[in-house]
């Protein structure tokens, strides 16, 4: 063989070769540990008022839909990077109390032809996915010990039926759709300014959600209660 006349040319490294993502990354498949850390991302932007109500319960249905990375980058493109949240400057840094909590794993709450029920003193996560199939969910809050100012309650509903109770000084909110089903959500404002958020956003087919706050039921000394649960 003339090497002259047919040069070698050198290997290419593929991205197989060099251990880098196919594609940047965008046709990996996305995990729960991914799709949790960009519903951060968009439980973030809600409270900051980057997104309104309603494009932040859009996004968090398509996070939960999700299938590779490349969808889930789409939906906080136009956010602050997640992991890169800015350190407040001294005149915005939040107080203790607003009640800001370690952000944990997502609270799921299942009931496939039966029924799933969370009530009494418990502490309540940041955010929590309500799931009924034939079948129903409670969520009673009016006991509950919030560690955080923003709670998100993300609600699906399928031939079931998904309700939800707040204290009456916590601020109430929700976004959601009803198709041959019944979404509803009592909007109310806590007196309290620093009182806790619950933003409920659902979707039921020939199913309802409902989330109202209960009357004669309040969290009272918020605050206080919190650094007591917390040993501060």
């Amino acid at each position: 063989m003339d090497l002259e006349k047919h040069p070698q040319n050198p290997p290419v490294a593929t991205p197989a070769a060099t251990g880098a993502p196919v594609g940047g990354g965008e046709g990996l498949r996305a995990s729960d540990a991914d799709r949790d850390r960009v519903a951060d991302t968009l439980r973030d932007a809600l409270a900051e008022g980057r997104l309104d109500a309603d494009e932040h319960a859009e996004r968090v249905e398509s996070v939960y839909r999700a299938k590779t990375m490349g969808e889930l980058d789409l939906l906080v493109k136009d956010l602050p990077v997640a992991g890169a949240r800015r350190t407040p400057a001294p005149s915005a840094a939040r107080a203790p109390e607003q009640w800001d909590g370690p952000v944990g794993p997502a609270d799921n709450l299942v009931a496939v032809f039966s029924s799933t029920t969370r009530k009494g003193r418990w502490r309540v996560g940041a955010r929590s996915n309500a799931f009924a199939l034939f079948g129903s969910v409670e969520i009673d809050l009016t006991e509950a010990l919030f560690g955080q100012r923003l709670t998100v309650i993300n609600a699906t509903s399928l031939f079931g039926s998904v309700e939800i109770t707040v204290p009456e000084n916590v601020s109430l909110r929700g976004s959601g759709t009803g198709v041959f089903g019944n979404f509803e959500v009592k909007t109310s404002e806590g007196a309290d300014p620093e009182a806790p958020v619950v933003v409920v956003n659902g979707y039921a087919v020939f199913g309802s959600i409902e989330a109202k706050p209960k009357r004669g039921k309040l969290v009272a000394d918020l605050s206080n209660r919190l650094r007591k649960h917390l040993g501060h």
